[in-house]
């Protein structure tokens, strides 16, 4: 039983690290990190970030992000807000980005 559990966590923790495996992606989750957006927000803490990212293109990342329950939304009228599901997401990518820099440093 402990080895079934073990290798769901595995395949669980390999589909949350493919959603998460796009430069876009990543820097959605720390723009989410760092306050609830709707698309319009996001697109431009990207644009000033030199990241152009057209709304089509947003839509399709942010549509995997929630697939893989990584963002939940919220609508209010014709806007949607997204936010991360669970903070620890934040810091997974915050953490791997400290450790890219480490590694540059080095």
């Amino acid at each position: 039983m402990v080895q079934t559990v073990r290798r769901d966590a595995l395949i669980d923790a390999v589909e949350l690290l493919k959603a998460l495996a796009a430069e876009v992606r990543l820097a959605v989750v720390v723009e989410l990190g760092i306050a609830p957006r709707c698309v319009r927000e996001l697109q431009a803490a990207l644009r000033a970030h030199d990241r152009e990212v057209s709304q089509p293109l947003l839509s399709q990342h942010l549509k995997i992000l929630r697939d893989a329950g990584l963002v939940i939304t919220t609508r209010v009228g014709t806007e949607i807000t997204y936010q991360l599901a669970d903070d620890r997401i934040g810091h997974l990518v915050d953490d791997a980005m400290h450790h890219a820099l480490r590694e540059e440093e080095r």
